[in-house]
């Protein structure tokens, strides 16, 4: 055969993120405790999953006049009564609310098909077909989780499969946030100008995925006196000390006069551009496409009738445009990230005139070479949207925004300085206090401080120990009822995926919290190659907790805490046990007391339902007042955990870094009989070590920085992971990733700043922790 002409196979392009449905096929999520309401048509088909298994389903259908139709399904009621959840984003509430009153849904008479349940499996699933008209509620119901039970409701997939397909010309929009004042569409390749008063919500969202969107705003009362103050990319990046605005702190844009126009509420993107004008003809023109339709002669034509003069190149708010600046210095632009229906919202701080583009650019990758339309909504003021920051757990995940722990309305007192962090809104620093005392208070008195973000997952069935034999480096079996051990978990290649602590509750119940939401995918996909029964349940939603940290913390918590004779009492709770009591008496709210902390001092955190949470935070902070018990935020935390040694998932360790290099080996136990997922690399890393964790002492008040270059000569040996000056030891520390040939104590080596080369601070290795490095505090 001639070689030439054989058939050349290539692997096939992955886009995960765009989610590629087979036409007419629909997805949807149903969130733990949450429900959903769709419209069935003859033929469609209908099959709910359920996603980490043992979660019950109801599902209820109706006629269109709100009569039970479950036959119409193919199936018969099993129970007298719907548990309908109304967990879940405002916009599907509102539109399963909507559903029940247009339909005349009785939901006291309504009766359900229990789906799943005892012993479903991960990824389970069942299919229905209708047989006509039916509209369908479907339910994920589940009472609170205590905090020594294992149960939590957990989500649901649903995918619908339609008989007809109706070919629309863009993908469907999703679900209006409100009911919107203006709704518009901005056909690709055109702009569109429209009024907006103060206090009333844009939402400008993506339709079909990976389309830019120019955005411009003027102030319209000053536009009445003849003045165009407009959005102002460069006034707004040195106000905020941000590349673009992100919901939070530092969210608003603003015009040259130093004035905010816009505030961002809510973007499900993240990457955005305010460098680059919106496109031009000078831009075609120069690529070889004269005459090409661009955005700012379509602003031009579109904001002529409110006075505002024409400009050549629109300096613009390119929002859903993937821009970057690389090494050599160069503005580089590729795909967007934007996903079908993504979307940012913006509040308007004054009057404005607006105008939104779709880009008309196909002759490179800032449309990922299809431009498509963009849809445009206002919302009027009297509605009120939470702030948030899309996160997925997954690339094909749909996205959940930044929500507000239990605890927020008790913090939420004390501060307005919150950051986003995994997916929740934690105080920052507390003004009252600052964070210098916010940390001496640490190490002095005790401080209470929200940690709700941390994932949870709760691991039982009869092979849940051999789950986690096989997937954490540590030897679970050693692991007593009511103790917690530190862990890493790795891949094939002995990078850590993640670390994190293991409660053992039972003899095959076991909880993991660690800092990802990917570990649960990750478990359960351990659980279903091995062909193991043992089943991983997110439980972060059903579990908040307060850590109470300091010398003090102690003579706090045994106030409060009430144990039965069968747990240990607050007292008697050594380093690493836990404890299930309750607060003041045997009636009181269940909480689990652990003794572990981030903070290098004698602490506890505190577990309980985010019903309780108010209430838990309450008794605490009465308790510790005659304590000096302070609030502690993110920025004093960082300083207590550096000094403590501790490390921090993308700064001391990624999934290409080994736990040996990362300063956490202790936690290997290379000796236990089973394999274990990365075992063998690490076996080999362990006796072929290249680089490892030290501690240095920087001279001078300069802090080293999170990726500095450390230097011997001219040659790079190492690289900053973490630095502060410490406030109680009085110098500059810093954690360091080191070549193991510059790793031996007292190494004197550079810490590199400006280029690496410019400007050096000497510094030399040291033992870490810096302090308490006998840990004899947190296990006092």
């Amino acid at each position: 055969m001639n070689q030439s002409l054989t058939a050349t196979t290539t692997a096939r392009l992955r886009e995960p993120g765009l989610l590629n449905l087979p036409p007419g096929t629909e997805r949807y999520r149903i969130r733990a405790n949450g429900a959903l309401a769709l419209l069935l048509f003859a033929g469609d088909r209908l099959t709910v999953r359920d996603r980490e298994g043992l979660q019950i389903c109801h599902l209820a259908a109706f006629s269109e006049t709100g009569s039970e139709a479950l036959a119409v399904l193919g199936t018969v009621a099993d129970r007298e009564s719907l548990e309908l959840g109304l967990s879940g984003q405002e916009e599907d509430v509102r539109h399963l609310t909507d559903t029940l009153t247009r339909y005349g849904i009785d939901l006291t008479q309504a009766r359900a098909k229990v789906i799943f349940g005892d012993g479903s499996r991960a990824g389970e699933s069942e299919s229905f077909q209708a047989q006509s008209k039916v509209v369908c509620l479907i339910s994920a119901p589940g009472k609170p989780m205590l905090v020594d039970e294992q149960m939590p409701p957990t989500e649901l997939d649903v995918i619908v499969e339609r008989q007809t397909i109706h070919r629309a010309e863009s993908p469907q929009l999703p679900l209006p946030l409100a009911e919107p004042k203006m709704d518009l569409r901005v056909e690709k390749a055109t702009a569109r100008s429209y009024e907006v008063a103060a206090g009333e919500f844009i939402q400008i969202i993506d339709v079909a995925g990976r389309q830019c969107s120019d955005f411009l705003a003027f102030d319209a009362r000053r536009l009445q006196d003849g003045v165009e103050r407009g959005l102002d990319a460069t006034t707004t990046r040195t106000i905020m000390g941000n590349t673009y605005p992100q919901p939070g702190l530092y969210s608003k844009f603003y015009c040259q006069d130093m004035q905010p126009l816009v505030e961002v509420i809510r973007d499900t993107v993240g990457r955005h551009d305010t460098f680059a004008l919106a496109c031009t003809a000078k831009y075609y023109e120069d690529s070889g496409y004269p005459g090409h339709a661009n955005c700012s002669d379509n602003f031009n034509l579109v904001l002529g009738g409110y006075g505002i003069s024409s400009r050549a190149g629109w300096p613009a708010i390119n929002f859903f445009y993937n821009t970057g600046i690389n090494s050599s210095n160069a503005l580089y632009l590729d795909e967007p990230w934007s996903r079908p229906g993504d979307y940012v919202l913006l509040r308007a701080l004054t009057d404005l005139v607006c105008a939104s583009s779709a880009c008309p650019d196909d002759i490179d990758a800032a449309n990922a070479w299809n431009p498509t339309d963009i849809h445009v909504r206002v919302y009027p003021q009297k509605h009120s949207f939470s702030k948030g920051i899309a996160h997925r757990m997954t690339p094909d995940a749909p996205p959940v925004l930044s929500r507000e722990t239990a605890f927020h309305s008790r913090t939420a007192g004390l501060t307005r300085n919150f950051v986003e962090y995994r997916g929740f809104w934690i105080p920052n620093c507390y003004p009252q206090f600052g964070t210098l005392e916010e940390y001496h208070a640490c190490r002095e008195a005790a401080v209470v401080m929200d940690l709700s973000p941390l994932r949870k997952f709760e691991i039982l069935g009869p092979d849940s120990e051999a789950l986690l034999q096989a997937t954490t480096t540590r030897n679970i079996r050693k692991l007593a009822t009511g103790q917690v051990v530190y862990t890493a978990i790795c891949n094939e290649s002995g990078g850590i995926i993640d670390d994190g602590t293991i409660f053992r509750l039972g003899e095959n119940n076991f909880r993991f919290v660690g800092g990802e939401d990917f570990d649960g995918v990750w478990l359960r996909e351990q659980a279903e190659k091995l062909n193991l029964r043992a089943w991983v349940k997110s439980s972060t939603d059903q579990l908040h907790n307060l850590a109470v940290q300091g010398p003090n913390s102690r003579d706090i918590l045994k106030q409060i805490i009430w144990t039965p004779p069968v747990q240990p009492t607050l007292e008697e709770l050594t380093w690493f046990r836990f404890t299930v009591g309750r607060l003041d008496s045997a009636q009181g709210i269940p909480v689990l007391v652990s003794r572990t902390g981030y903070t290098g001092e004698l602490g506890y955190e505190v577990w309980c339902h985010p019903k309780d949470a108010a209430a838990v935070w309450d008794r605490i902070w009465a308790a510790g007042q005659k304590h000096n018990l302070k609030p502690l935020g993110m920025a004093a935390l960082d300083l207590l955990r550096i000094e403590s040694g501790l490390v921090f998932s993308g700064f001391e360790f990624n999934d290409q870094i080994d736990p040996f290099e990362a300063g956490i080996g202790f936690c290997v136990a290379l000796n236990k009989e089973e394999d274990f997922i990365g075992k063998e690399a690490l076996i080999r890393r362990k006796e072929h070590p290249q680089r490892t964790l030290v501690g240095l002492e920087l001279e001078g008040n300069e802090p080293a920085a999170h990726g500095d270059c450390v230097h011997v000569g001219r040659m790079q040996v190492g690289v900053v992971t973490s630095g502060t000056r410490s406030p109680l030891l009085r110098k500059n520390i810093a954690l360091c990733r080191m070549n193991i040939e510059y790793s031996t104590l007292a190494t004197e080596v550079e810490v590199g700043k400006l280029d690496g080369h410019q400007k050096r601070i000497p510094a030399r290795v040291v033992k870490f922790p810096f302090y308490d490095p006998e840990k004899r505090r947190p296990r006092s």
